[in-house]
């Protein structure tokens, strides 16, 4: 069952965190993700645009703070809409599980059209192969019918507050809304969310406010 909803300020859902910046960089920031690992739905885990082309160690260590604290770890992958060949992105997918424990995948640039479906249930059956017990598809759009049976978790929306705030939504457990450039009191609406303070190319380089670390 879904609902329509406009965005507001309401009680912080379940987090999913996207945080694409380096732990050696970034030490404190980490901590407080990891610290807060009671509200975390889980952690987008995103060494180089994906695995990368070889283990690194603070990552690693940082996987394993967070997996130790009971927090999905889930490895970033780019599909770029389907036109990223099947064994690379099936590759990124092991890497992470081999070199940083992850036990879940976030798909990234996921299109909404049925047209790729095919390749994206293909995708799916891998990715559980590879050991994904989360499976999250970022479509940043509501996608088309039949993308709901394939992943745990949809992002529906992803984009900048003030697009995000007038817009009434289809709301659903399995559906998670991604927000940037949002207010201290800015929350998405969905059960499983998140809304940084963070604009421009590199937006998920911040963390909710509710995050951030005391200074």
């Amino acid at each position: 069952m879904t609902a329509s909803t406009t965005p507001g300020t309401s009680s912080s859902p379940s987090l999913l965190v996207p945080f694409y910046e380096h732990p050696a960089d970034r030490p404190e920031e980490w901590a407080a993700v990891v610290a807060a690992a009671p509200a975390l739905y889980g952690v987008v885990l995103n060494p180089a645009s994906g695995a990368g082309p070889a283990p690194d160690p603070a990552f690693a260590e940082v996987a394993a703070r967070l997996r130790d604290a009971g927090v999905r770890v889930l490895g970033y992958a780019d599909t770029d809409y389907g036109r990223r060949p099947h064994p690379d992105v099936v590759a990124d997918l092991v890497r992470h599980r081999d070199w940083y424990g992850a036990d879940g995948a976030f798909l990234d640039q996921v299109p909404t059209e049925p047209s790729a479906l095919p390749h994206y249930r293909r995708l799916t059956v891998a990715a559980r192969a590879a050991g994904a017990r989360t499976l999250v598809l970022n479509h940043g759009a509501h996608p088309a019918f039949g993308y709901e049976a394939l992943a745990d978790l949809l992002v529906t929306f992803e984009g900048p507050w003030d697009a995000y705030r007038g817009l009434e939504l289809p709301v659903a457990d399995h559906y998670c809304h991604l927000v940037y450039a949002a207010p201290a009191d800015a929350r998405p609406v969905t059960p499983v969310g998140c809304a940084v303070p963070g604009t421009g190319a590199h937006p998920w380089g911040t963390l909710p406010h509710t995050l951030e670390p005391a200074r």
